[in-house]
């Protein structure tokens, strides 16, 4: 990496008029690229900054919550480089099991074939042929946002490196007796033909029906209600509370099951809610959770007549039907049987469907390969107790807790073919041979390797290590592990950190795989609203970048990014941002062609003025601030920060305010030029991590140096000026007075208007020049007649505004909007004097109703003066 010791030219280069965001962005990132500067050398004495990037589906596109993620991640570890840190973000993607599978399945259907016609080598194989032809155009939206990663260290969750890690862990895993297989209730979809985990089913509320059936005769019969009566052909018991009186008499009988000729029995167990409906349950062991744990406890059978597509195996009349099918002709017969006690429809209850797919989730009894997460979890959960992790905002922790704490242990096998391959053998006799990474597997005869891949999540779950080169023990596991912050939405905070915070600390001898989970929220509409292509919100962020820019997106998502609070985006608050860019630009622009320079070291304070001095000031508090606010990822208060300094105090004031001295030359126009560049300089480094492409733009003409990515992060010098601070803040004070009281007037912002400054006796003095050429007034030559006078800040701007204003129009204007406030002050006082009212009223409304009454007291004072600063008649 180049040095950035190049000296600025003798002239700096002339920029363009505009600012065109498509002629800068892409040949800038090509060039960062190129001169290496994201990579990380694990060789350096630096100190290390590690970020991994949520690897995104290979299958994916950049969506505005990447590129709000991306945003954030880029920021960090932009201002870590500028810091001194050697700074690795780590890119990759993922492989996206049913995902992708998915994706390869429906190209496969549009020839007439399935992959079962190709078989599995074949399937695979046509599988990498679509990532290597069509996957990861992820990659290409990240350059185009800006993406300062290590490109030469990109990874893959199938690549040779990370298989051996996966295959690794399961090893370790399974000797310590933390992975196993068994048969238990899983979630299981019908069109993806696997099982799901918990975390990656969506519930929603669907409309079905409620239907109360009574098994058995007479005083031997009982009640139960189910929204799933196709089930009930694989009832193995009814359960009732073991001190429900109503059902005592029953327990330990057999009662008959409709429909089906088989005889079930009645049992207690205190699973059972008996002020719960009819506080009978019917026991489908094979195909309900609750129901699998009541059968266990009473030794009952489990009976599957649902097979992998959801189609009824149970003999009989309903045999070959589709579940939902079922449903509707077993509610039929068991009507015609009289059986039916009530239905209710619709009846509106909360289903499980396939985050992949959208199907109606099928639990089903299913021999799975599981993990044990009952000590891996307590080892996350203790790691932010203990405070190795840090989890920000702090009262996220309560999430995490909730979830770590309440673990079920983790179902890992998938139905897939795509994926890695759970590495276990079964030989002829019975055998169960698990193969690490440097083990033989077993041959001959007989021997056949499991079928079933992993979950996802179990090689993503290894990504802060695998990525490094773990298992081996590299130079780049040593430098960059752990990570030194985590950047992620909250809604992956239970799918993916606590899968790598278990894998992490378990496989690197207790370290945690961070030391910082920085949480964050999701994006949504302007209106709060989430975004979603069926609610017609949906954004693409490329639309965005190629109207107004990558910096202006990337300023909008970090400029409403709260710790852990959703982020509304709106295309008029992109546009608000792209204004920004144009307003640095042009501010820039300017200085350059008014001999801004950066060049030795800034004047002695006393040889400044007070313009000068304020400005200094204010940008060392600016840049303890950001430095601040950047520990505390509070990025929405540092960008809104660095907006208010740029654009009000730097362009519209202090630039403004040394327009006069520009133009009177001499020393002091010398040490403003020095103190521009140098304002300049730091507020583009400053606003870089946040906008990099524009800033560079500028930051190298100003400086005539090679980058600002390289270059060194601002630190606040220590220099403070309160009373410069006070002087110019009274010098806006006038002005901004002076300002309002011409709007009033209705004068023109260009118009100019004869006015005498009365500033003995103050700091203004100074500026008077300068407060004239902002307000637009002209000296009082002879036969000037003061006719409005505005004393302010103990000084008296006099103006006369003879010929400036039709006087009459003006006064009936104001004596018109002086009734309106009158009427506003006497409706409300009155309101706030009727005891009645402030009896009953609400407090927002009674505190309404008092704001209301301030502002027509103030507008009453305000028109008032401005009516007796009228020209008399």
């Amino acid at each position: 990496m180049t040095e950035n010791t190049q000296h600025q030219p003798a002239s700096p280069p002339e920029l363009p008029t505009q600012y065109a965001p498509a002629e800068v962005e892409g040949p800038l990132y090509e060039r960062w690229v190129e001169r290496g500067y994201f990579e990380a050398d694990e060789k350096s004495e630096k100190p290390p900054y590690t970020i991994v990037i949520p690897p995104p589906n290979v299958t994916g596109s950049l969506h505005l919550g990447h590129a709000f993620e991306h945003t954030l991640i880029d920021a960090l570890t932009r201002r870590k480089r500028m810091q001194g840190y050697e700074t690795l973000w780590q890119p990759g993607m993922d492989h996206a099991g049913i995902a992708t599978q998915n994706v390869v399945e429906r190209e496969l259907a549009k020839d007439g074939l399935s992959r079962h016609d190709l078989g599995r080598e074949a399937f695979v194989e046509r599988v990498w042929q679509w990532k290597a032809e069509s996957g990861g155009q992820i990659s290409g939206q990240m350059r185009r946002l800006g993406d300062g990663v290590a490109w030469s260290r990109e990874r893959f969750t199938m690549d040779e490196g990370l298989s051996k890690a996966v295959q690794t862990i399961f090893k370790r895993l399974y000797d310590d007796e933390l992975i196993y297989r068994a048969e238990r209730i899983i979630n299981w979809c019908p069109r993806c033909l696997t099982a799901i985990s918990d975390i990656e089913v969506e519930y929603q509320d669907d409309d079905g029906e409620l239907v109360s059936i009574r098994y058995g005769e007479g005083d031997a019969s009982i009640v139960v209600a189910t929204t799933r009566a196709e089930t009930m052909l694989g009832d193995t018991a009814v359960a009732v509370h073991p001190e429900d009186e109503r059902y005592a008499h029953l327990v330990g009988t057999e009662i008959e099951l409709p429909l089906t000729g088989r005889r079930i029995p009645v049992v207690a167990d205190t699973h059972v809610d008996p002020a719960f409906g009819t506080g009978a349950v019917k026991v489908t062991p094979a195909h309900d959770p609750n129901d699998f744990e009541i059968g266990r406890r009473h030794d009952l059978p489990s009976l599957t007549v649902l097979d992998e597509r959801g189609v009824i195996t149970a003999h009989g009349p309903f045999e070959g039907l589709d579940r939902f099918e079922a449903r509707s002709a077993i509610v039929a017969a068991l009507r015609a049987e009289g059986r039916i006690v009530a239905e209710k429809r619709p009846y509106t209850h909360s289903v499980g469907h396939c985050s992949r797919c959208k199907t109606t989730i099928e639990p089903r009894l299913s021999m799975q390969w599981w993990v044990k997460v009952g000590p891996l979890a307590k080892a996350a959960g203790d790691a932010v107790r203990d405070g190795k992790v840090a989890i920000h905002p702090k009262e996220m922790e309560s999430r995490y807790f909730g979830w770590v704490d309440n673990l079920h242990d983790w179902c890992i096998s998938r139905q897939l073919w795509w994926g890695h391959r759970i590495p276990v053998w079964y030989g002829p006799n019975g055998e169960v041979v698990c193969v690490g990474p440097d083990d033989e597997a077993p041959t001959g005869e007989g021997w056949t390797q499991d079928t079933d891949v992993l979950d996802t999540w179990f090689s993503s779950g290894l990504w802060p290590f695998s990525t490094l080169g773990w298992p081996e023990k590299t130079p780049s596991v040593e430098k960059f592990y752990p990570n030194s912050v985590l950047v992620t939405g909250y809604d992956i905070l239970f799918f993916w950190v606590a899968r790598m915070m278990m894998f992490g600390l378990y496989a690197m001898d207790g370290t945690p795989p961070f030391h910082t989970i920085a949480l964050h929220g999701m994006v949504r509409d302007q209106f709060g609203k989430k975004m979603s292509k069926s609610f017609g919100n949906a954004v693409n962020p490329l639309d965005w970048m190629d109207k107004y820019g990558s910096d202006a997106v990337r300023f909008t998502l970090a400029r409403g990014a709260n710790p852990g609070v959703d982020v509304p985006i709106g295309e008029d608050w992109v546009q608000g941002s792209r204004n920004f860019a144009n307003k640095i630009w042009n501010a820039t622009r300017f200085a350059l062609m008014n001999g801004a320079t950066v060049e030795g070291d800034l004047p002695p304070a006393e040889e400044l003025s007070a313009t000068d001095r304020w400005i200094l000031s204010r940008l060392n508090t600016v840049v303890a601030e950001v430095d601040a606010y950047y520990d505390d990822y509070q990025f929405a208060k540092l960008s809104d920060t660095l907006f208010h300094f740029a654009w009000d105090e730097v362009f519209d004031w202090y630039v403004e305010l040394s327009k006069t001295t520009f133009a009177a030359g001499g020393p002091a126009a010398d040490a403003s030029r020095r103190v521009l560049g140098e304002v300049l300089d730091v507020t583009l480094r400053l606003l870089h991590p946040i906008v990099p492409f524009v800033t560079e733009a500028l930051w190298t003409a100003l400086t005539g140096r090679e980058s600002v990515v390289v270059a060194e992060w601002p630190k606040d010098s220590g220099f403070r000026d309160a009373a410069a601070e006070r002087e110019i803040e009274t010098v806006q004070q006038v002005v901004t007075e002076v300002r309002r009281f011409r709007s009033d007037q209705g004068l023109q912002p260009g118009q100019k208007v004869p006015a005498r400054l009365d500033l003995d006796g103050t700091a203004l003095a100074a500026h008077e020049a300068a407060m004239r050429s902002l307000l637009r007034l002209q000296p009082a030559e002879e036969g000037f007649t003061a006719t409005a006078s505005l004393p302010v800040a103990g000084a008296t701007v006099a103006l006369d505004l003879s010929g400036a204003i039709d006087v009459e129009a003006e006064r009936k204007r104001l004596t018109k909007d002086l009734a309106a406030a009158e009427k506003e002050k006497a409706q409300t006082t009155a309101k706030l004097g009727n005891e009645a009212f402030l009896a009953k009223a609400p407090d927002q409304v009674k505190d309404k109703i008092r704001k209301r009454l301030e502002t027509a007291e103030a507008d009453i004072a305000r028109i008032t003066a401005q009516l007796e600063s009228l020209p008399k008649a």
